[in-house]
């Protein structure tokens, strides 16, 4: 089957012309699996879709268009209303973030002490010191004051999570840089319960040239130079 290992970008499926050739053409958006609730998507459009499949096979078809070249995925679920960001609410968002990261590096760590797989051994030697330091303040939602004492108290402890998750998202290419397309991932999974990380993200790019460096990421968790 020619079309076995032909990749094709999200959007697009592959299919052999009359010679046999494959080549990539628009995925019918009416021809995608079936997909369960949980699997709905909202785009850009606040419209929801079926599932990642309908979205960018519909985007796809409207190549070329003002329209397909605003569509992109907005968030995972279905469309509901996400209230506006606060000037307050946007400024407490790094002491939550911060926390999450730390204790999604904490709970990987103890996954791999049962039976390894997250973590490389390089990262597991970072979050060994955080692991057995984090027993002293238990995961749940802590106050701002809370999470604000911790952070001064315990800088050295955030500081990994943050170039983790950086480092997590730089992928497509490594240059250490962010781009939007990066950020998709982390933004879609979390704007239903952190409605504000879309305006942070927006913020974190102090140059406004629609990239997010190492360094605006760090500045923007209050991480230091």
């Amino acid at each position: 089957d020619p079309c076995r290992n032909f990749h094709c970008k999200r959007g697009r499926t592959c299919h052999m012309d009359q010679q046999g050739k494959p080549s990539c053409i628009c995925q019918d958006p009416a021809a995608c699996p079936p997909t369960k609730d949980y699997e709905h998507v909202c785009g850009t459009d606040n419209k929801t879709y079926d599932g990642v499949c309908q979205l960018f096979g519909t985007k796809c078809q409207l190549e070329g268009t003002k329209m397909g070249h605003q569509l992109h995925l907005d968030y995972m679920g279905s469309c509901k209303y996400i209230p506006h960001c606060t000037d307050y609410e946007v400024n407490q968002f790094p002491l939550r973030m911060r926390d999450w990261l730390k204790n999604i590096l904490v709970q990987y760590y103890e996954s791999d002490l049962d039976s390894s797989g997250f973590l490389t051994e390089k990262q597991r030697n970072k979050v060994k010191k955080i692991y057995q330091n984090d027993k002293r303040l238990a995961a749940g939602n802590h106050t701002v004051e809370l999470l604000l004492h911790d952070f001064e108290k315990n800088y050295h402890m955030y500081v990994y999570p943050v170039h983790w998750q950086f480092h997590q998202l730089d992928q497509h290419p490594v240059d250490r840089l962010l781009t939007p397309s990066e950020l998709a991932s982390l933004r879609a999974s979390l704007v239903p319960m952190e409605h504000c990380i879309t305006r942070f993200f927006h913020e974190c790019d102090g140059d406004h040239d629609k990239r997010i460096a190492l360094r605006e990421w760090c500045h923007c968790f209050g991480i230091k130079e």
